[in-house]
């Protein structure tokens, strides 16, 4: 019971992100809204994480299965992706090195903050 109660309180959470998306017309997707919303819900002490702990820890876990439907679905499109291989792999290629250096900046960034 304890898990149902908690992944019902993540799965509000997404469905409000989903209702904002349609009704305010935010160029984010209604999951990515929600993901926000959870954040701040957790930050400013709403939800505390004891009561997402449980069902965070499960999906962590069974992360993987839940891109199945994602490669499936991109093979599906296979034909589309061979012919633009060399443009997808530059902008995971760039992409990749942007993540890694605006991580390590904020990470240099966060040290300074607390060695001062």
């Amino acid at each position: 019971m304890k898990l149902l109660r908690q992944f019902l309180i993540v799965l509000i959470i997404c469905v409000i992100g989903e209702v904002l998306n349609k009704v305010v017309h935010v160029p984010l997707p209604g999951s990515i809204i929600g993901m926000i919303l959870l954040f701040v819900c957790l930050i400013t002490g709403v939800i505390k994480v004891k009561m997402i702990e449980e069902i965070s820890c499960f999906l962590l876990d069974h992360l993987a299965f839940f891109f199945i439907p994602s490669g499936v679905g991109l093979l599906a499109y296979a034909g589309i992706l061979k012919k633009n291989l060399v443009p997808i792999m530059v902008i995971c290629f760039v992409s990749t090195i942007l993540v890694m250096i605006v991580t390590g900046l904020t990470v240099q960034l966060i040290k300074g903050r607390k060695a001062k």
